[in-house]
Protein backbone atom coordinates (compact mmCIF):
# COMPACT_ATOMS: atom_id res chain seq x y z
CA UNK A 1 0.00 0.00 0.00
CA UNK A 2 2.94 2.65 0.76
CA UNK A 3 4.75 1.83 -2.43
CA UNK A 4 1.36 2.62 -4.21
CA UNK A 5 1.21 5.32 -2.53
CA UNK A 6 4.65 6.70 -3.41
CA UNK A 7 4.08 5.66 -6.89
CA UNK A 8 1.16 7.49 -7.22
CA UNK A 9 2.92 10.56 -5.55
CA UNK A 10 5.32 10.44 -8.08
CA UNK A 11 3.51 10.13 -10.78
CA UNK A 12 1.56 13.28 -9.68
CA UNK A 13 4.90 14.98 -9.59
CA UNK A 14 6.26 14.00 -12.80
CA UNK A 15 2.75 14.92 -14.52
CA UNK A 16 2.68 18.66 -12.26
CA UNK A 17 6.84 19.39 -13.57
CA UNK A 18 5.67 18.38 -17.43
CA UNK A 19 2.80 20.32 -17.43
CA UNK A 20 5.03 23.25 -16.05
CA UNK A 21 7.78 23.10 -18.33
CA UNK A 22 5.39 22.96 -21.05
CA UNK A 23 3.65 26.02 -20.31
CA UNK A 24 6.60 27.57 -19.43
CA UNK A 25 7.82 27.19 -22.77
CA UNK A 26 5.10 27.95 -24.78
CA UNK A 27 4.28 30.79 -22.52
CA UNK A 28 7.77 32.30 -24.10
CA UNK A 29 7.13 30.69 -27.40
CA UNK A 30 3.88 32.17 -28.21
CA UNK A 31 3.90 34.86 -26.04
CA UNK A 32 2.40 38.67 -27.24
CA UNK A 33 4.41 41.21 -27.61
CA UNK A 34 3.19 44.56 -24.99
CA UNK A 35 4.37 47.67 -26.88
CA UNK A 36 6.22 49.05 -22.95
CA UNK A 37 4.07 52.31 -23.97
CA UNK A 38 1.02 50.64 -23.59
CA UNK A 39 2.19 49.83 -19.92
CA UNK A 40 2.95 53.34 -19.06
CA UNK A 41 0.13 54.45 -20.41
CA UNK A 42 -1.98 52.26 -18.19
CA UNK A 43 -0.01 52.90 -15.42
CA UNK A 44 -0.42 56.79 -15.70
CA UNK A 45 -3.94 56.48 -16.77
CA UNK A 46 -6.38 56.73 -13.04
CA UNK A 47 -7.76 52.76 -13.43
CA UNK A 48 -11.39 53.84 -13.18
CA UNK A 49 -12.41 51.58 -15.88
CA UNK A 50 -15.41 53.88 -16.23
CA UNK A 51 -15.83 53.32 -19.97
CA UNK A 52 -16.21 57.44 -19.97
CA UNK A 53 -13.33 57.05 -22.85
CA UNK A 54 -15.75 55.06 -24.92
CA UNK A 55 -13.32 51.87 -24.47
CA UNK A 56 -14.38 48.94 -22.58
CA UNK A 57 -11.38 50.09 -19.69
CA UNK A 58 -8.16 51.74 -18.97
CA UNK A 59 -6.12 48.49 -20.31
CA UNK A 60 -8.42 48.98 -23.40
CA UNK A 61 -8.09 53.10 -23.63
CA UNK A 62 -3.77 52.60 -22.78
CA UNK A 63 -3.74 49.83 -25.95
CA UNK A 64 -6.19 52.34 -28.64
CA UNK A 65 -3.70 55.03 -27.39
CA UNK A 66 -0.62 53.61 -28.61
CA UNK A 67 -2.57 52.08 -31.68
CA UNK A 68 -3.36 56.06 -33.03
CA UNK A 69 -7.09 54.78 -32.83
CA UNK A 70 -7.65 57.16 -29.32
CA UNK A 71 -6.46 60.80 -28.42
CA UNK A 72 -3.98 61.20 -25.64
CA UNK A 73 -6.09 62.90 -23.84
CA UNK A 74 -9.36 61.08 -24.43
CA UNK A 75 -9.96 59.87 -20.34
CA UNK A 76 -12.00 62.59 -18.73
CA UNK A 77 -11.69 61.21 -15.50
CA UNK A 78 -7.86 61.84 -15.91
CA UNK A 79 -7.60 65.58 -16.33
CA UNK A 80 -5.24 67.98 -18.26
CA UNK A 81 -2.15 65.94 -15.82
CA UNK A 82 -3.07 62.64 -16.96
CA UNK A 83 -2.91 63.48 -20.59
CA UNK A 84 0.05 65.54 -20.28
CA UNK A 85 1.86 62.35 -19.39
CA UNK A 86 0.18 60.98 -21.95
CA UNK A 87 1.36 62.97 -24.02
CA UNK A 88 4.81 62.64 -22.82
CA UNK A 89 5.31 59.26 -23.59
CA UNK A 90 4.11 59.33 -26.51
CA UNK A 91 6.28 61.77 -27.79
CA UNK A 92 2.85 63.90 -28.82
CA UNK A 93 1.79 67.62 -27.95
CA UNK A 94 -1.68 67.90 -26.05
CA UNK A 95 -4.01 71.55 -26.08
CA UNK A 96 -5.68 71.96 -22.90
CA UNK A 97 -9.33 70.77 -22.69
CA UNK A 98 -12.53 72.87 -21.22
CA UNK A 99 -13.36 71.09 -18.04
CA UNK A 100 -17.10 69.62 -17.96
CA UNK A 101 -19.67 68.43 -16.01
CA UNK A 102 -23.28 66.73 -16.34
CA UNK A 103 -25.96 69.03 -15.48
CA UNK A 104 -29.20 67.24 -15.29
CA UNK A 105 -31.78 69.82 -17.04
CA UNK A 106 -35.01 69.51 -14.56
CA UNK A 107 -35.97 71.50 -11.87
CA UNK A 108 -39.39 69.63 -11.24
CA UNK A 109 -39.13 68.93 -7.55
CA UNK A 110 -41.39 67.00 -5.41
CA UNK A 111 -43.50 70.07 -5.12
CA UNK A 112 -43.20 71.78 -8.19
CA UNK A 113 -43.62 68.70 -10.71
CA UNK A 114 -46.91 67.00 -10.45
CA UNK A 115 -47.56 63.27 -10.34
CA UNK A 116 -50.62 61.89 -12.23
CA UNK A 117 -50.91 58.66 -10.70
CA UNK A 118 -49.08 56.32 -7.42
CA UNK A 119 -46.41 54.08 -8.19
CA UNK A 120 -44.82 51.36 -5.79
CA UNK A 121 -42.77 49.43 -8.08
CA UNK A 122 -39.14 49.27 -7.58
CA UNK A 123 -37.72 52.90 -8.05
CA UNK A 124 -35.39 52.46 -11.41
CA UNK A 125 -35.63 55.17 -13.96
CA UNK A 126 -35.43 52.68 -17.19
CA UNK A 127 -38.10 50.36 -15.41
CA UNK A 128 -40.41 53.60 -14.80
CA UNK A 129 -40.14 54.63 -18.34
CA UNK A 130 -41.65 51.85 -19.82
CA UNK A 131 -44.18 51.23 -17.27
CA UNK A 132 -47.92 52.87 -18.81
CA UNK A 133 -47.66 56.33 -19.19
CA UNK A 134 -44.05 56.14 -18.75
CA UNK A 135 -43.48 56.81 -14.92
CA UNK A 136 -46.02 58.34 -12.28
CA UNK A 137 -44.76 62.33 -13.06
CA UNK A 138 -47.08 64.08 -15.51
CA UNK A 139 -44.11 65.78 -17.38
CA UNK A 140 -42.86 63.24 -20.08
CA UNK A 141 -39.89 64.81 -20.59
CA UNK A 142 -38.53 65.14 -16.75
CA UNK A 143 -36.16 63.66 -14.19
CA UNK A 144 -38.09 60.44 -13.18
CA UNK A 145 -35.92 60.11 -9.54
CA UNK A 146 -35.43 56.28 -10.10
CA UNK A 147 -31.81 56.94 -9.13
CA UNK A 148 -30.34 54.99 -12.26
CA UNK A 149 -28.11 57.48 -12.67
CA UNK A 150 -26.94 57.24 -9.10
CA UNK A 151 -26.01 53.59 -9.22
CA UNK A 152 -24.50 53.87 -12.92
CA UNK A 153 -22.05 57.07 -11.47
CA UNK A 154 -18.43 55.71 -9.93
CA UNK A 155 -17.40 58.65 -8.28
CA UNK A 156 -20.76 59.16 -6.14
CA UNK A 157 -21.26 62.55 -7.60
CA UNK A 158 -25.35 62.69 -8.55
CA UNK A 159 -27.66 61.78 -5.94
CA UNK A 160 -31.78 62.39 -6.01
CA UNK A 161 -32.36 65.02 -3.90
CA UNK A 162 -36.23 66.11 -3.71
CA UNK A 163 -37.08 64.08 -6.25
CA UNK A 164 -34.83 65.02 -8.81
CA UNK A 165 -30.99 64.04 -9.55
CA UNK A 166 -28.67 66.66 -8.78
CA UNK A 167 -25.04 66.29 -9.58
CA UNK A 168 -22.10 67.67 -7.59
CA UNK A 169 -19.56 69.63 -9.49
CA UNK A 170 -16.87 69.05 -8.00
CA UNK A 171 -17.24 65.25 -7.72
CA UNK A 172 -18.59 64.88 -11.21
CA UNK A 173 -15.76 63.45 -13.91
CA UNK A 174 -17.50 63.60 -16.84
CA UNK A 175 -17.53 60.21 -17.42
CA UNK A 176 -20.97 60.65 -19.08
CA UNK A 177 -22.07 57.37 -17.58
CA UNK A 178 -25.31 58.73 -16.23
CA UNK A 179 -26.14 60.53 -19.34
CA UNK A 180 -26.03 56.99 -21.34
CA UNK A 181 -28.03 55.42 -18.53
CA UNK A 182 -30.87 58.31 -18.40
CA UNK A 183 -33.97 56.97 -20.40
CA UNK A 184 -35.17 60.40 -20.73
CA UNK A 185 -31.95 61.96 -22.21
CA UNK A 186 -32.55 65.02 -19.92
CA UNK A 187 -28.40 64.98 -18.77
CA UNK A 188 -26.41 67.23 -20.78
CA UNK A 189 -22.42 67.76 -20.44
CA UNK A 190 -21.65 71.47 -19.80
CA UNK A 191 -18.11 73.65 -19.59
CA UNK A 192 -17.87 73.29 -15.52
CA UNK A 193 -16.86 77.35 -15.89
CA UNK A 194 -20.50 78.41 -17.36
CA UNK A 195 -22.30 80.66 -14.79
CA UNK A 196 -26.26 80.02 -16.11
CA UNK A 197 -28.06 76.62 -17.34
CA UNK A 198 -31.41 75.89 -18.33
CA UNK A 199 -32.54 73.75 -15.73
CA UNK A 200 -35.68 72.16 -18.01
CA UNK A 201 -36.12 70.00 -20.68
CA UNK A 202 -39.69 70.05 -21.89
CA UNK A 203 -40.41 71.11 -25.27
CA UNK A 204 -44.51 71.09 -24.52
CA UNK A 205 -45.69 74.75 -25.53
CA UNK A 206 -46.32 77.12 -21.97
CA UNK A 207 -49.87 76.16 -21.15
CA UNK A 208 -49.18 72.31 -21.51
CA UNK A 209 -46.14 72.64 -19.07
CA UNK A 210 -47.69 74.73 -16.60
CA UNK A 211 -50.31 72.13 -16.26
CA UNK A 212 -47.30 69.28 -15.27
CA UNK A 213 -44.76 71.46 -13.68
CA UNK A 214 -44.46 75.22 -11.63
CA UNK A 215 -40.50 75.27 -12.90
CA UNK A 216 -40.87 74.52 -16.45
CA UNK A 217 -39.79 76.80 -19.55
CA UNK A 218 -43.14 77.97 -20.91
CA UNK A 219 -40.30 79.25 -24.47
CA UNK A 220 -41.47 82.67 -23.86
CA UNK A 221 -38.37 83.93 -25.59
CA UNK A 222 -37.43 87.07 -23.14
CA UNK A 223 -34.24 85.45 -22.12
CA UNK A 224 -33.83 85.39 -26.20
CA UNK A 225 -34.28 88.74 -26.73
CA UNK A 226 -32.81 90.32 -23.75
CA UNK A 227 -29.72 88.66 -24.32
CA UNK A 228 -26.60 91.03 -25.32
CA UNK A 229 -24.54 88.30 -27.25
CA UNK A 230 -27.05 86.24 -29.24
CA UNK A 231 -25.84 83.33 -26.31
CA UNK A 232 -29.39 81.90 -25.99
CA UNK A 233 -31.65 80.65 -28.24
CA UNK A 234 -35.81 79.19 -27.67
CA UNK A 235 -35.88 76.22 -30.38
CA UNK A 236 -38.91 73.07 -29.79
CA UNK A 237 -40.14 75.89 -26.92
CA UNK A 238 -37.01 75.35 -24.83
CA UNK A 239 -34.50 77.84 -24.19
CA UNK A 240 -30.73 76.50 -25.04
CA UNK A 241 -27.48 78.64 -24.18
CA UNK A 242 -24.32 78.70 -26.48
CA UNK A 243 -21.74 78.32 -23.93
CA UNK A 244 -19.39 79.63 -26.48
CA UNK A 245 -21.23 83.03 -26.70
CA UNK A 246 -22.29 82.69 -23.10
CA UNK A 247 -20.61 85.64 -20.94
CA UNK A 248 -22.51 84.96 -17.91
CA UNK A 249 -23.85 88.28 -17.66
CA UNK A 250 -27.07 86.82 -15.85
CA UNK A 251 -29.67 89.19 -17.74
CA UNK A 252 -31.47 86.06 -19.34
CA UNK A 253 -31.70 84.32 -15.55
CA UNK A 254 -33.18 88.12 -14.46
CA UNK A 255 -35.99 87.86 -17.09
CA UNK A 256 -37.03 84.37 -17.38
CA UNK A 257 -40.76 84.58 -15.36
CA UNK A 258 -40.32 81.13 -14.31
CA UNK A 259 -36.75 81.52 -13.33
CA UNK A 260 -35.68 77.89 -14.86
CA UNK A 261 -32.87 79.59 -16.03
CA UNK A 262 -30.88 78.79 -12.90
CA UNK A 263 -26.74 80.73 -11.53
CA UNK A 264 -24.49 77.95 -11.12
CA UNK A 265 -21.82 77.86 -7.88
Amino acid sequence: MVIGILVSALCVTAVGLFVGIFLGVAGKKFAVEVDERETLILDALPGANCGGCGQAGCAAMAHEIVEGNAPVNGCPVGGDSVANKIAEIMGQSVSAEEPKVAFVKCSGTCTKAKDKHIYTGQMDCKMLAMTPGGGPKACSYGCLGGGTCVRVCPFDAIHIIDGIAVVDPEKCKACGKCIENCPRHMIEMKPKKSKYAVQCSSKDKGPAVMKVCSAGCIGCGLCQKNCPKDAIHVVDNIAHIDYDKCVGCGICANKCPKKVITKLG
